[in-house]
C-alpha cells in the first residue's frame, strides 16, 4: 500500500486566512463574543494619540481566552503562538505582540476578566434552564514555594534550631581562644569559617524573629514571602501553598454559574459568599445549593436561609437534619412571599415560609437561659487577661504541670517548656492549640500524653487561661490546684426560634458528579492546576479566564455551534 500523499512545500497557493480556521472552531466563538463587547464598560485604556500605535485590546482578550482554554497560559508561550498558531494569527489579524506587552495587558486589565465571565453567562442564560447549584472548592498551587511560607510553629522550630547552633558556634570560638595548640582542631574548621557560620546564623535568626514579631502584631497565622495572599493548605497530596477557589456549578447544564476566589484554608462559612452574585441576579427566586460536609457551619446555613437560599449540606453519619437556632423577633410576616427580606422576617418570627416547608421541620419558639455580660461592669472585657505578669511567670507555672495560655500572643506554654500555637477554631468557639514537631521529639511525652495521635491537642475557651495536665501532675505526685474561672455577668431568659433543617438526599447524591467535573477539566485538560500570578486580586482574574474557557467549550457542546454564534453576537 502506498503512503498518504503529501503536498509539495515549494508549491504556490492562493487562499484566505479564513480558510485555515475550521468552520466550527472555538476561535470563531471567542472572536464573535469579544467583537460584540462594549469595552468602555470594562475601563479599557484608550490608545495614546502620540507615539507608536498600541495593539487592539480586543485581540489581546481573544488571545488570553483562547490560550487559557488550550492550555497556553504564559505570556511567552502566547507570544510564540501569535507566530506559529494559525487560529491565533487569524484572531489577532497577524499582530505579533511580544511577551512583555501581553503580560502588561493582563496586569492592567485584570479586574475586567471576571466581569467578562459574567457577561458570557448572561448571554447564554436565556437559552438554558438553570437548576440548583453545587458548591465545592479545590486547591490550586500558588506561585510561592513551601520554603517561602512560614507558620508560627515553623518559625518557633527554626528559631530554636538557630539558637542552638549559635550557642554551639560561640562555644567553639571560646574553645579556640583557650586552645594552646590549634593543630588539635579539624583542618577545615578555622576561626574564619566558624565566624562566617555564626554571622550567617545570627542574620537568619534576626530575620525569623522579625517575621515572628510581625505575625504576632498583625494576628496573622501564616506569612508567605513571594505571594503574600497565599496560604499553606492541606490537600490529598499533602501540604501545599495554595488558593482555595469555590465554584457554583449548575445541575442542569454543568456550567460554572459563578466562582469565589478565597485563600481560606477550609470551606467553612463560604456557602453564602459564593452564592452572593447569583442571588443578586435573581432576587425573587428561591435558590438551592448542595455542598459536602466541609461546609457544615450553622451561621452560614442560617444566613443562606435568610437570603432565600436552601443549603443542602451533607450531614454527618447518623444524622438526617441540622438543628439550628436564631433569635426571635415578633413580626407579621408573609409566608407566601419569596423575597429574602420577607423570608428573614418569617424565620425570626417563628413561621415556616411556604418555600421552605419541605426542608424545615419542628419550628418552635422557646425561652432559653443565656449569659448576659454587663458592659457597665468595670471588669467587663478583662475575662481573658492573664493573671501572670510576664512570660517567665507563665512558663514557670507551666513547668509545674499546667497548660498556660497567653491571650495576648495567642499561644500556650506546655509543662515541657514548649510553645503550642493555634491550630484551628472549633464549631463551639473553642480554640485548639498544638505543636506536632515538639510533641514528636518530646522527652517527657509519656508524662503528658498517651493518646492515639502523635501529638497533644489542647482546647481553650476564649476566656480560658489555664488547664492542668493530669498525667503530668499524677507522675509528679502532685494534686491539681487549678480552679475553674467563674464567668462574669448575669443570666436572662430570652426567646429563640429552634428548627430542624433537613437537606434533600436526592440532590446531595448528585454533588460529586457536578462539582468534580469542571475542576478536573480545568486541572487536566486545560493544564491549570497552578496559578502564574500573585495576589488574591490577580489570581481572581486568572481563574475567571479558566472558568470562561471551560464554559465556552461546555456551552458549545450543549447548545451547538450555530446557536452559540447567535448568542455571542449579542
Amino acid at each position: 500500500m502506498p503512503y498518504v500523499p503529501t503536498f509539495d512545500r515549494t508549491q504556490m497557493m492562493m487562499c484566505s486566512w479564513d480558510s485555515f480556521v475550521d468552520e466550527e472552531s472555538i476561535a470563531r466563538l471567542i472572536d464573535a463574543f469579544i467583537n460584540s463587547l462594549d469595552l468602555t464598560k470594562y475601563n479599557v485604556k484608550e490608545p495614546a494619540s502620540e507615539g507608536r500605535p498600541s495593539y487592539d485590546p480586543r485581540g489581546m482578550y481573544k488571545l488570553y481566552i483562547y490560550g487559557n482554554r488550550k492550555g497556553i497560559r504564559s505570556s511567552r508561550k502566547l507570544a510564540e503562538s501569535c507566530k506559529i498558531n494559525l487560529e491565533v494569527k487569524w484572531m489577532m489579524g497577524g499582530a505579533e505582540p511580544d511577551f512583555r506587552t501581553i503580560s502588561d495587558f493582563r496586569k492592567d486589565n485584570i479586574d475586567s476578566l471576571k466581569d467578562i465571565f459574567h457577561e458570557f453567562n448572561r448571554r447564554i442564560s436565556g437559552a438554558v434552564e438553570w437548576g440548583f447549584t453545587s458548591i465545592d472548592g479545590s486547591k490550586f498551587t500558588a506561585n510561592n514555594s513551601k520554603n517561602r511560607n512560614f507558620t508560627k510553629n515553623k518559625l518557633d522550630d527554626r528559631i530554636k534550631w538557630l539558637n542552638a547552633h549559635t550557642d554551639e558556634y560561640l562555644r567553639i570560638l571560646k574553645d579556640m581562644d583557650e586552645q594552646d595548640e590549634m593543630n588539635e582542631m579539624p583542618e577545615n574548621l578555622t576561626r574564619e569559617v566558624v565566624e562566617a557560620k555564626l554571622a550567617e546564623a545570627q542574620e537568619r535568626l534576626a530575620k525569623y524573629e522579625a517575621y515572628q514579631k510581625l505575625m504576632e502584631e498583625s494576628g496573622a497565622s501564616q506569612m508567605s514571602l513571594t505571594d503574600a495572599d497565599a496560604r499553606l493548605m492541606k490537600s490529598k497530596n499533602g501540604f501545599m501553598v495554595a488558593y482555595n477557589p469555590q465554584t457554583a456549578v449548575d445541575s442542569e447544564t454543568h456550567l460554572i454559574r459563578d466562582f469565589n476566589m478565597t485563600n481560606q484554608v477550609t470551606d467553612h462559612g463560604l456557602l453564602n459568599d459564593t452564592m452572593k452574585n447569583i442571588r443578586e441576579e435573581t432576587p425573587e427566586d428561591i435558590l438551592e445549593t448542595v455542598a459536602d460536609k466541609g461546609y457544615d457551619k450553622a451561621d452560614d446555613m442560617i444566613e443562606c436561609l435568610e437570603n432565600g437560599i436552601i443549603p443542602h449540606v451533607i450531614t454527618s453519619d447518623g444524622k438526617d437534619a441540622y438543628e439550628l437556632e436564631i433569635s426571635y423577633e415578633e413580626a407579621e410576616a408573609d409566608t407566601a412571599s419569596s423575597i429574602p427580606e420577607d423570608i428573614k422576617e418569617c424565620l425570626h418570627a417563628g413561621h415556616i415560609p411556604d418555600a421552605y416547608k419541605e426542608v424545615i421541620q419542628d419550628m418552635k419558639v422557646e425561652e432559653v437561659r443565656r449569659l448576659i455580660k454587663d458592659e457597665t461592669d468595670p471588669d467587663y472585657g478583662k475575662d481573658n487577661e492573664s493573671p501572670y505578669g510576664t512570660q517567665e511567670e507563665m512558663m514557670e507555672r507551666a513547668k509545674q504541670g499546667y497548660f498556660v495560655r497567653d491571650p495576648e500572643r495567642n499561644l500556650v506554654y506546655c509543662p515541657a517548656g514548649e510553645i503550642l500555637r493555634q491550630k484551628c477554631i472549633k464549631k463551639n468557639g473553642n480554640i485548639r492549640y498544638a505543636n506536632k514537631n515538639a510533641c514528636r521529639h518530646c522527652k517527657n511525652r509519656n508524662k503528658c500524653y498517651k493518646g492515639k495521635n502523635e501529638w497533644k491537642e489542647i482546647d481553650f475557651t476564649k476566656d480560658g487561661l489555664e488547664k492542668p495536665c493530669k498525667e503530668w501532675l499524677k507522675a509528679e505526685g502532685q494534686e491539681c490546684d487549678s480552679k475553674k474561672k467563674k464567668r462574669k455577668g448575669h443570666y436572662e431568659l430570652i426567646k429563640v426560634v429552634k428548627f430542624k433543617l433537613k437537606p434533600d438526599i436526592v440532590k446531595m447524591s448528585q454533588r460529586m458528579c457536578l462539582s468534580e467535573h469542571p475542576f478536573g477539566t480545568i486541572k487536566r485538560s486545560m493544564k491549570a492546576d497552578y496559578f502564574l500570578l500573585r495576589g488574591l486580586r490577580k489570581v481572581t482574574g486568572e481563574f475567571a479566564l479558566l472558568c470562561l474557557g471551560y464554559n465556552i467549550e461546555r456551552a458549545k457542546n450543549l447548545l451547538g455551534f450555530n446557536k452559540m454564534m447567535e448568542l455571542m453576537a449579542g
